[in-house]
């Protein structure tokens, strides 16, 4: 009978285990470039922020992660117009620690060491102008909007910024401590309810849990919705829009323009780029028609 009873709870365990090996939603959403071997394993060896040509790349671009949806086309496009640069290499991590790498002169990720400096750094107008020291050139090239994702069918029927301060919603949140679109948010929320709906997020329900504070938004609030880890979550419209697009079960919930903060996109050649003609081709790109469609494709650009 004990022999039963340890050969039935190893059973149980492995169909536990192949449950949990279940990732249908994780990342990387996009394809990944093509290669002799491809060994991406969801949940563990899977690096979606990294893209490209590592080894002696012609460009290297820091994206403000939120980006992450156009890499695939807009980089496409960027060879298209500009043939002489094959290998470029781009991150699209959260925009304060995109900072923190140029600051620092290196990344870790995993065990994954990078010492590669970047040519062009994106991230908002406002961010961008307060490093105007580190940068030789600027270009704006597109914008966004807050709006709120939610799980297919809004079962928690939230309608705006104030249904995120109910008790029985579980809200996905931008870390403040690295994650500027946490500022617009959270100045939304007093828009919406005042410091007090601000509070109720931010520090009531961070301490009973059911505010989570991300390390890359972009990344974890979609997932945490889909694996229903969280009710809601405030996002750029693009982000959510995008989800939809790709058929993951979303929805989006818009908000009104009074309650609601706008980004514009900027990207500087950083005065001590390893490649600046191909940082100036790259800034030159980011205005053209071909580069312009691929942000409005993916739900940028709202005016």
């Amino acid at each position: 009978m004990r022999h039963k009873i340890v050969i039935t709870a190893l059973l149980l365990a492995a169909a536990g285990a192949g449950h949990a090996q279940d990732h249908s939603f994780d990342p990387p959403w996009n394809t990944p470039p093509r290669a002799s071997v491809n060994f991406t394993v969801p949940g563990i060896d899977n690096v979606p922020d990294l893209y490209g040509d590592i080894n002696d790349p012609q460009l290297v671009v820091f994206f403000g992660g939120n980006q992450f949806m156009c890499i695939d086309d807009l980089l496409a496009g960027f060879k298209k117009a500009y043939p002489q640069y094959t290998r470029v290499f781009a991150e699209t991590l959260p925009p304060g620690i995109l900072d923190q790498q140029i600051a620092g002169g290196d990344l870790t990720i995993g065990n994954l060491h990078i010492t590669l400096r970047p040519d062009v750094f994106t991230a908002s107008k406002g961010m961008l102008e307060e490093k105007a020291g580190l940068l030789k050139d600027t270009v704006s090239y597109t914008s966004n909007k807050l709006a709120i994702m939610v799980r297919a069918g809004n079962p928690k029927h939230i309608q705006g910024w104030k249904d995120l301060g109910r008790e029985d919603v579980r809200v996905s949140m931008p870390n403040p401590a690295w994650e500027g679109v946490a500022k617009q948010i959270q100045a939304s929320y007093v828009k919406a309810g005042g410091e007090a709906l601000k509070q109720t997020i931010m520090e009531t329900k961070v301490k009973d849990s059911t505010t989570y504070l991300t390390k890359i938004h972009h990344r974890q609030t979609p997932m945490r919705i889909l694996y229903n880890q969280s009710d809601a979550g405030p996002v750029w419209y693009s982000e959510a829009w995008y989800q939809k697009m790709i058929g993951n079960p979303v929805d989006l919930v818009t908000v009104p323009d009074a309650q609601n903060a706008t980004v514009i996109y900027t990207a500087g050649s950083l005065k001590t780029a390893p490649h600046a003609q191909a940082a100036a081709d790259f800034l030159r790109f980011l205005r053209s028609p071909a580069a312009q469609a691929v942000y409005k494709k993916y739900g940028f650009d709202l005016k």
